[in-house]
């Protein structure tokens, strides 16, 4: 019995050998900064002094939320930015993933070059589309001239088209994330069931709203959450196209706790608005979890 329980501990702190570096890393690259930040709500911080410029504000970061209209407006921003990227990403990626399941000429092809978006550099996607939106001497204001257009929009130096033009650019980067989950998706729907519903009449149109989509409610429910939380954190984009601007319509924020962080030196606020950011994604994936069972639900 003792040399068994002498080799069960041996293989235990074996064991717990392997997860140490992984639980390392987790405590001080994860939860020690998270501590940090919850401390740092309640205080002000100049960390170009180092510790030395730690001082205590009580809940004056918390009470300067309230009041802060760029705050407010840039949350205005993420929830039109969120509320128009997610349902049409996700739209027109289902179509895309029921059209390139069938047999079509090049599907791979065609696969690769909807997903090629997604796992590009966003810096230099971002880059290209600035180009695309230049308004004097861009390629969608000159094809929009050709068709007799005289005043194309101003797009990223406009205020009314700024973050629409930010919009299009995220839902084309996303088309080919949710492209790839909804054809994962389509490949477990039984092929009986579209047999079925040919022998009883129903055309392509009403077994794809009656068949199609209620079989891909788990697979929607995880896009929804990822495209939603993604959403929220968009800050690549924004701070090379457009830099929040012109006149904030596009400030997002993650791009204003950025600039109140690292220019303007107010870690403390910072901190109190990424949790405020926290919290908003926590509640909405809440909401989302505890809706899960009826997502689930295919009929």
């Amino acid at each position: 019995m003792r040399r068994v329980s002498k080799h069960n501990r041996k293989e235990q702190l074996a064991g717990y050998l392997f997860i140490l570096p992984n639980f390392l890393g987790v405590f001080f690259f994860v939860i020690l900064p998270l501590l940090f930040s919850f401390m740092l709500i309640f205080a002000d911080w100049d960390y170009l002094k180092g510790f030395a410029g730690l001082s205590f504000a009580g809940l004056g970061n918390l009470e300067k939320l309230v009041n802060d209209v760029y705050l407010w407006r840039a949350l205005r921003n993420n929830l039109i930015l969120t509320g128009v990227t997610v349902p049409s990403a996700m739209a027109i990626g289902l179509v895309v993933a029921v059209l390139l399941n069938r047999h079509v000429y090049a599907k791979g092809l065609l696969r690769t070059l909807f997903f090629l978006p997604y796992v590009s550099s966003l810096v230099a996607v971002s880059v290209v589309w600035s180009v695309l939106y230049n308004a004097q001497d861009g390629p969608i204001n000159a094809f929009l001239r050709s068709l007799g257009i005289d005043n194309p929009p101003g797009w990223l130096g406009s205020t009314a088209w700024a973050l629409p033009a930010i919009i299009i650019m995220v839902v084309w980067t996303y088309i080919g994330y949710t492209m790839v989950l909804y054809m994962a998706g389509l490949q477990g729907i039984p092929k009986d069931l579209y047999e079925a519903a040919s022998i009883d009449g129903a055309t392509g149109m009403r077994q794809f709203f009656n068949i199609t989509v209620p079989m891909l409610k788990p697979t929607t429910f995880l896009i929804a959450i990822t495209l939603i939380i993604s959403t929220f954190q968009v800050f690549a984009v924004v701070n090379v196209m457009t830099q929040g601007g012109p006149v904030n319509s596009t400030m997002v924020i993650a791009y204003h706790i950025y600039l109140t962080a690292f220019q303007n030196y107010k870690m403390g606020y910072a901190a109190a608005m990424s949790w405020v950011l926290f919290i908003i994604i926590f509640s909405i994936t809440l909401v989302q979890w505890r809706s899960q069972k009826k997502w689930q639900q295919h009929f």
